[in-house]
């Protein structure tokens, strides 16, 4: 446990630097490392002593750079957004809307190789709607996942900001954002001794982040800052995507097979309980067939699945699709081990 703890911390150190440097981004950088060490729903509440510790060190240190117009409209929407995301962690998995946050940071790379040499770099601010919602989506995505910053990190690059002002902006919007998000997590239980120690270590870290890194910022450039931004979000974005693709895998037993002879190619694809096979067949061309549940049908394909049930232990059942044919029925019906199949 100490080793973890002392790897996390000197992980977490170098993740806030690079935090500080993108104007966000560690939490993100840090919710792979977080999945390995505790379960997914315990993941937001260490992440969230972090980074609550993280804004509160950058205010002390950034804090005459804070963009007062932005807090005020970011703060206020996006409050009651981080309790409704924190109340349904219990019902929605967090590692859906982390897929979605990957596939969100992955689509700048495109800014990565865009020129900004021409007077586009003065960037046109958003109007105060837009904040507002910007706020919410943050809190409530903040709320589910116990991370966000880098994920609106391209909205304050396209406010305008200088890299002062987007550190200490980011800190101000989203410190009320994890406390309330702390008071909640442990209303709720989500919370364990681990999850406590490294979310410590995490904390302390943070700290020391952000009282070294004040040394590195004057030394960048505004362009190079915006590029290392931009590049962070691509980088954390894969490395989430990777991460919980494998979680996502292994949790909801998704398994690919593919077999194949002189005649036919076969592609099946089990998801939980819900199997589809595509299949391509010289003579009959192609078909995809989709695992049906019992009330799921209805008038004689019913009558005829309970009509089964009475002769046999198990009966499964598929839905048939081929082109230019109509759609049909499989059951696969077993009876001491011996599997026979009707059609419908």
């Amino acid at each position: 446990m100490i080793l973890k703890i002392a790897l996390l911390f000197a992980g977490t150190v170098l993740a806030f630097w690079l935090s500080a440097i993108c104007g966000g981004g560690a939490s993100l950088i840090l919710i792979p490392i977080l999945n390995l060490l505790l379960p997914t729903s315990l993941v937001p509440f260490s992440l969230t002593i972090g980074t609550f510790t993280s804004s509160a060190s950058r205010i002390a240190v950034f804090k005459k750079h804070i963009n007062w117009k932005i807090f005020l409209w970011f703060v206020p929407f996006s409050i009651p957004a981080v309790l409704l995301g924190a109340y349904l962690i219990k019902y929605v998995n967090p590692l859906y809307l982390q897929l979605i946050v990957a596939f969100f940071l992955i689509a700048n790379l495109p800014q990565l190789f865009t020129s900004r040499n021409k007077k586009e770099e003065i960037e046109k601010a958003y109007p105060k709607s837009v904040l507002a919602l910007i706020g919410f989506s943050a809190g409530f995505i903040s709320g589910i996942t116990g991370a966000v910053g880098l994920l609106f990190n391209r909205f304050y690059l396209k406010f305008g900001l200088k890299k002062e002002e987007i550190v200490a902006t980011r800190a101000a919007n989203e410190v009320f954002l994890h406390l309330i998000k702390l008071v909640i997590y442990i209303s709720l239980g989500l919370y364990s001794n681990t999850a406590l120690w490294l979310g410590i270590a995490i904390a302390v870290a943070a700290i020391v982040s952000s009282y070294t890194v004040k040394y590195i910022l004057p030394h960048l450039s505004e362009n190079l800052f915006k590029k290392i931004g931009y590049g962070a979000m691509v980088i954390s974005g894969i490395t989430l995507l990777t991460s919980t693709s494998g979680k996502i895998i292994q949790q909801d037993q998704i398994v690919v097979n593919h077999s194949s002879t002189k005649h036919k190619k076969i592609y099946a694809m089990s998801w939980k309980d819900t199997r589809v096979v595509v299949e391509y067949k010289i003579n009959k061309g192609l078909e995809i067939e989709k695992t049906v549940h019992p009330e799921e049908l209805s008038g004689h394909l019913k009558e005829k699945y309970h009509l089964l049930m009475e002769h046999y232990d198990d009966v499964k059942i598929e839905k048939v699709y081929a082109l230019g044919k109509k759609t049909t029925h499989e059951f696969y019906c077993y009876k001491d081990n011996v599997l026979t199949k009707f059609k419908a």
